[in-house]
């Protein structure tokens, strides 16, 4: 429902402004007079349901300013007040949208509904979690598990990007000197070969025939790979589901370790803050980056509105990790007991990315190597020929 900015004046003839929350200018104008002003001026207020195409908002900057609200909220700051003083902290649409949020409250909307006008920056699990504790009236300490939960996430992704930058980046080192040797390299030395009349060794032909087409046809290379690309989105968006099951039998069992790391840490935090284990369950499922490990999440929640067990109702998940939720429900320390899961599940994805980028690094090198070798034998071998004739 869009907030309306109005002024005007009431019976007294005093001026008068705010917000009010309505349909329309219409019902703006209706509830404003209800009021006894009579309103002068009425102007929609900022919505973000606008997304903007070229701005993505910062996650840290989300976790940041959650952060803060916990603060000034723990320090006797009103919601209101609190959200003003950090729009006047912030620049461009996070500016926007806190003054939104702000405008929202003193039009009367509760603070998880001017949230859910905001879904492109507020997520499902964020809403969920402020309004659970509005209710319980623990707002500040959810504020700062959401905050603790937003960093989390935000370091296990900027380890994943940091271990993969020097591989993706000898990677491309890679294709780029191969490519220069096959366009220019090759083409300047093989033109002696050409001419003469000796024949010459098959894998000198082979690398004769990859130069030129690379030469000739570079257009079509570079369409080829669009068109993988292409076809490979569209398989993950219509093949979820079994792209998704392959990721689970990867003999690593790095992806295995980095799903149950999101769903135990993501349960774990929903529940400590207070949420029901059916609404927990069904945001865990959206974050866990696996459309099979969803549907099993998803079943394993109907179960459980029937009055299962949750350890009893997954299905597809590690045998420890169960263990570990029955014990956790016998104790009735399932929350604390998930969260020191996920502790465990961080440390174990750190070991196997270490590893996997310890032998990523080297076989790269390898593959090189091999690629470069090849060209060399290819060169050499008809210069030997060719000295041979010549003796």
């Amino acid at each position: 429902m869009p907030i309306f900015k109005y002024r005007g004046y009431d019976q007294k003839g005093v001026t008068s402004e705010g917000v009010i929350e309505a349909d329309g200018q219409k019902d703006a104008a209706l509830k404003i007079r209800t009021k006894g002003i009579f309103p002068k001026e009425i102007s929609e207020a900022f919505t973000s349901r606008k997304k903007s195409l070229f701005h993505a908002y910062s996650a840290l900057e989300l976790a940041n300013i959650t952060r803060r609200l916990a603060i000034l909220l723990s320090s006797g700051v009103t919601l209101i007040e609190a959200l003003g003083a950090l729009s006047n902290e912030q620049k461009g649409d996070w500016k926007n949208v806190l003054i939104d949020i702000k405008d929202r409250l003193s039009g009367g909307t509760s603070f998880v509904r001017a949230l859910h006008e905001h879904p492109d920056i507020f997520p499902d699990f964020y809403c969920g979690m402020i309004a659970a504790g509005e209710s319980s009236g623990k707002l500040p300490d959810v504020l700062v598990k959401l905050s603790d939960y937003l960093e989390s996430e935000i370091n296990i992704k900027n380890k994943i990007k940091t271990a993969l930058v020097y591989p993706a980046f000898m990677a491309c080192v890679s294709v780029a000197i191969v490519l220069f040797l096959f366009t220019f390299v090759i083409p300047k030395i093989t033109k002696i070969f050409e001419e003469s009349a000796a024949a010459l060794p098959f894998i000198t032909l082979i690398i004769i025939w990859t130069s030129n087409t690379l030469k000739q046809f570079w257009w079509l290379l570079i369409a080829l790979l669009a068109a993988a690309a292409l076809i490979f989105k569209k398989l993950k968006r219509t093949k979820r589901e079994f792209i998704d099951g392959l990721f689970l039998k990867e003999p690593s069992g790095i992806m295995m370790s980095l799903y149950m790391l999101r769903f135990s840490m993501t349960m774990g935090f929903l529940l400590s803050g207070g949420l029901p284990i059916l609404p927990a369950m069904k945001l865990t499922s959206k974050v866990t980056g696996n459309a099979v490990l969803e549907n099993r999440i998803v079943s394993a929640e109907n179960l459980v509105s029937q009055g299962s067990k949750l350890s009893t109702s997954l299905e597809g998940f590690p045998p420890t990790l169960i263990q570990i939720i029955s014990t956790g429900e016998q104790t009735g320390r399932l929350p604390e007991v998930l969260q020191k899961t996920a502790d465990s599940y961080e440390s174990e994805f750190d070991r196997k990315l270490q590893r996997l980028i310890s032998i990523l690094e080297p076989a790269l090198i390898l593959i090189m190597g091999l690629v470069v070798g090849i060209i060399v034998v290819s060169v050499l071998l008809p210069i030997f020929e060719l000295n041979q004739i010549m003796k």
